[in-house]
């Protein structure tokens, strides 16, 4: 399996917590979709000999685009590459976006599933986070796409300052309601240079609290499981047969091309990223230059990274996979590393698979550095 992720670096505004390449200008809209199909040309010796099997769009913002560029950027890519006879094509949306004529156009364009960004049910959370929509667009919107997408994701965002137990619990209470197949949700962090982080440190909303965000994630593990979703990944739940192509391929370390201002690549080797600047972006595609910096990763990264994917996921880490792909004095430090997560029911060794245990679901990236090769020699 192999992938394809288009950064699209538009939004109609700024979410305060958002720490993702993007601009709120407009202006060189359709200059970027060119350097987009451009990029997507340059790059495609990268993928020869490979199927696709997955397009995303992410960003930013994609549903802000017309289909006519949605549709030009997907053509590009089955003129260039091997693409698979049912791809998964999705494209991120935002509420306020998917009025009926637009969830039509979608529905007759390739694009087959859609990954939509409510956050909360709530209009004060929406507030907080600055969202464009509000919570009447959120359920006015998925009723419309339900008639013309079965394969529909939503985001739901819990820890917010303010949020209660039980605030947390009626939005999952409200996407159960819908039947949607597949539900991705996510702890509210606080990243750098954010307004959420100027906010937080100027007193203007209150700190995000870890053992807030933990709890409402067991509510979120068990009001899920409970309702018939499958936890595949820490952050991701599906019914049977909808889980993300796309993050399937990426927590399983499947190889992916990342096309736009500020995406990366990864081919199991080595890591790559654009320039995170849509003129110099543009620019630097006109002139036939790929704008990116690249990464060769060493045997220890690579180790490292396999921890930190597959831990995350519930199949976990499998040792046989392990000792084949990195030799037998990996497998055996991971295993002294893990021993007294184990001991402490973090985590648990059940017919050479290493996993994530309930109790220790939240603290999988902890336990995962845990885990991380840093000094042992690779000679």
């Amino acid at each position: 399996m192999a992938s394809i992720y288009i950064h699209i670096p538009f939004c109609k505004q700024a979410c305060h917590y958002c720490d993702f390449h993007f601009s709120t200008s407009m202006g060189k809209k359709e200059e970027m979709i060119q350097a987009i199909a451009r990029e997507l040309v340059m790059r495609k010796d990268e993928f020869a000999t490979v199927t696709i099997d997955c397009m995303y769009f992410g960003g930013g913002t994609p549903s802000v685009l017309e289909i006519r560029e949605i549709e030009h950027i997907i053509a590009t890519i089955y003129e260039h590459y091997t693409v698979s006879k049912t791809p998964e094509i999705t494209l991120e949306a935002n509420p306020d976006d998917l009025l009926i004529e637009k969830i039509r156009q979608l529905a007759a364009s390739p694009i087959n599933r859609l990954s939509i960004g409510v956050q909360s049910f709530f209009r004060e959370d929406l507030k907080l986070m600055n969202r464009a929509h509000n919570e009447q667009d959120a359920i006015s919107c998925i009723r419309l796409v339900k008639p013309y997408f079965d394969n529909i994701s939503i985001d739901l965002i819990y820890g917010i300052p303010g949020m209660t137990q039980e605030r947390w619990l009626k939005n999952l209470e409200q996407a159960l309601d819908f039947t949607i197949p597949h539900i991705s949700a996510y702890a509210l962090t606080v990243e750098p240079k954010t307004a959420l982080a100027h906010f937080i440190e100027q007193q203007i909303i209150a700190p995000v609290d870890d053992a807030v965000a933990r709890e409402h994630h067991q509510i979120l593990v068990s009001t899920l499981e409970a309702a018939g979703y499958e936890n595949y990944e820490f952050s991701n739940f599906g019914k049977s047969g909808y889980y993300s192509k796309n993050n399937t391929a990426y927590w399983e370390g499947q190889s992916y091309i990342g096309i736009g201002p500020g995406a990366h690549s990864y081919n199991g080797k080595r890591r790559a990223w654009n320039i995170s600047n849509n003129p110099k972006y543009i620019k630097s595609i006109g002139e036939n230059s790929l704008p990116q910096e690249i990464e060769v990763l060493s045997l220890t990264d690579r180790y490292n990274e396999y921890v930190m994917t597959r831990l995350r996921t519930q199949k976990g880490v499998a040792l046989d996979e392990m000792d084949s792909a990195f030799g037998a004095r990996f497998k055996t430090y991971m295993l002294d590393q893990a021993g007294s997560h184990i001991k402490e029911g973090l985590l648990q060794l059940q017919n050479n698979q290493l996993t994530i245990t309930q109790k220790g679901k939240f603290l999988s990236d902890g336990i995962a550095a845990d885990l991380f090769m840093i000094d042992l020699s690779e000679d």
